[in-house]
């Protein structure tokens, strides 16, 4: 990737008054992916993994809705990890770095937001059987196709296809059950045929 994930790149797509990605919106996002957690579990959320977590907004509302969570965050840029990294628990690495991370246990909850499209195919099909390898329960995976209308930063935008997501999540063992929800193989034998989306 050529991009720079700096403290101007952070204020120009999250906080200028021309942001693309809103408070409100991520908390509904939060609030959605918790709730569905908690519901396939039967149990509240007690660890979450957000991959290319930024500086980690989900993790605040999160805090605020479980205090006793534990979150960890990962993420490539220098500057999030400088500035928020002890504070936020926020580890330094991409998707494809989730094994040298030594992130030995699987997840209740695993995010992945607003990463898959800026990578090539063959970082997304493995990096979707890392996420599937940490899922111990839902997996909060957004991503955006060829046919979204999709507003925002385009720079290293991949084309595909709704199908050929659909198709990678499937090899790696991701089940969908809507929403950008997904379940892995251990919460799988426990959902209901119509709570997933195949």
């Amino acid at each position: 990737m050529s991009k720079t994930y700096d403290r101007e790149y952070f204020d120009r797509w999250y906080r200028s008054s021309r942001a693309v990605v809103r408070q409100d919106v991520v908390q509904r996002k939060v609030r959605l992916a918790l709730a569905a957690t908690e519901h396939l579990l039967g149990r509240e959320v007690q660890t979450v993994l957000d991959v290319g977590c930024g500086e980690a907004p989900w993790r605040g509302i999160l805090r605020r809705m479980r205090p006793e969570l534990e979150y960890t965050g990962v993420d490539p840029s220098d500057y999030v990890v400088r500035r928020y990294g002890r504070s936020r628990n926020i580890l330094q690495g991409s998707l494809l770095d989730l094994d040298d991370l030594y992130l030995e246990r699987s997840y209740d909850l695993v995010v992945c937001a607003d990463v898959l499209q800026y990578l090539p195919n063959d970082d997304v099909r493995r990096g979707l059987t890392l996420l599937a390898r940490r899922t111990g329960g839902v997996a909060y995976i957004e991503a955006f196709t060829a046919g979204d209308d999709m507003v925002g930063e385009h720079e290293d935008w991949h084309m595909r296809s709704a199908e050929w997501y659909r198709r990678a999540f499937r090899q790696a063992g991701l089940v969908p059950v809507g929403l950008y929800l997904f379940v892995g193989p251990r919460l799988f034998p426990t959902t209901n045929e119509l709570e997933r989306c195949s």
